[in-house]
């Protein structure tokens, strides 16, 4: 017979809600938040729909307990990546203790033991103290507008975000800025090399600077949560035709960040590298754009459910291991509200690859952790 959690964790998978701003045609996630909000009514919750943007709306439940004490929200997104390449995504499959499908390793799985978490506690008699919320948010894959929702209504003394750790309590994650480089040439015919300047050649100057800035980037000393910063070209764009010189060139980038940097130094390292290149070429012309950033997060060294929830795993016979994700969360838009928060979710694989899976027996280990962390935090 199927767990519950599983079969909470399938119909997940099976609704899309791809991103529609990462990949056109997308589901969304109104589908998703429906369901998870008739879940939640049924097992007796309360629950709020906060609506973010047209057709996108975070799911709130809420379990009160019957006296003062701790809150403690368990925080998920709902959206995935797009599907691209795959073989039936929304066809979730059980095969050697895994279950695949997309989203379920990112970050359905996490979502499910989230969910099942506070449906149990509700069924078990509820809290004895305290507060409980789960929230299920919109566009952590994009832009986060569900997360920067959530926070401006609601607060806890503490969070978990369930995204996939392999059962490692992250306590940090990096964070990450776009800026688009624009570099400009002469367009002109592609047999009259005096009249033109190639732009994506130009382009090429500032790609190697990158790359060395890359690599000095790297062999810093790590930080002893984030490790060390990177940066990568992401998209690139220029061009007319074959025959004409380009005029233009367009490059978006990513730089990835830890705590200490500062803000937007991805910005300030371009300019530095379009300056120093300009003073070494009058004709060189070329301009740097900010798009976006998100900061990194830690957090803070004296909370104390980090050390909670490292108790919780050692008892089942697992070890504790603490420490950073790679990865950006919806930890950073919570902690920068004021709550104190961790990251921590199960194995699996195949993250935003075309091969995704989660392993069923972690998915019901962190659902048994979170239920034995809110009674015992709240």
């Amino acid at each position: 017979m199927s767990d519950r959690t599983i079969d909470i964790l399938r119909d997940l998978i099976a609704i899309d809600s791809v991103n529609p701003s990462l990949a056109s045609g997308g589901g969304g996630e109104a589908e998703i938040a429906n369901a998870i909000a008739a879940t939640l009514r049924r097992g007796g919750l309360d629950v709020e729909i906060q609506e973010v943007a047209a057709g996108r709306s975070n799911v709130i439940g809420i379990l009160e307990g019957r006296q003062q004490g701790r809150s403690l929200m368990l925080c998920g997104h709902m959206d995935t990546v797009g599907v691209a390449g795959m073989d039936a995504p929304f066809d979730p499959v059980q095969k050697d203790g895994r279950i695949y499908g997309r989203g379920s390793q990112d970050m359905k799985g996490g979502l499910a033991s989230m969910i099942a978490a506070i449906l149990r506690i509700a069924e078990n008699g509820g809290l004895a103290a305290g507060r409980m919320l789960l929230a299920a948010v919109v566009d952590e894959e994009y832009a986060s507008i569900g997360a920067d929702a959530l926070v401006t209504k609601w607060k806890a003394d503490a969070a978990v975000v369930g995204e996939p750790t392999d059962m490692k309590i992250a306590v940090g994650h990096k964070g990450f800025e776009w800026v688009e480089i624009t570099t400009e040439g002469v367009a002109a015919h592609g047999s009259r090399p005096a009249d033109g300047r190639d732009a994506i050649m130009r382009m090429a100057r500032v790609l190697a600077r990158l790359e060395k800035l890359d690599h000095e980037i790297q062999s810093r000393k790590p930080h002893p949560i984030h490790g060390t910063g990177s940066l990568h070209a992401s998209l690139i764009n220029g061009g007319r035709e074959l025959s004409t010189y380009p005029d233009w060139c367009t490059l978006q980038m990513e730089r990835r960040t830890i705590a200490g940097e500062p803000n937007r130094c991805a910005f300030l390292e371009v300019e530095k590298i379009l300056d120093d290149l300009k003073s070494e070429d009058p004709e060189f012309k070329a301009s740097a754009k900010f798009l976006f950033s998100r900061p990194p997060y830690l957090t803070p060294e004296d909370h104390d459910l980090p050390q909670m929830i490292g108790a919780l795993v050692a008892g089942r016979g697992m070890k504790p291991v603490r420490g950073g994700m790679t990865f950006w969360t919806d930890a950073a838009i919570l902690g920068e509200a004021g709550i104190p928060s961790i990251v921590f979710g199960p194995r699996g694989a195949g993250l935003h690859s075309t091969l995704e899976y989660v392993f069923e027996e972690d998915v019901l280990a962190c659902r048994d952790i979170l239920i034995e962390l809110a009674t015992g935090f709240c």
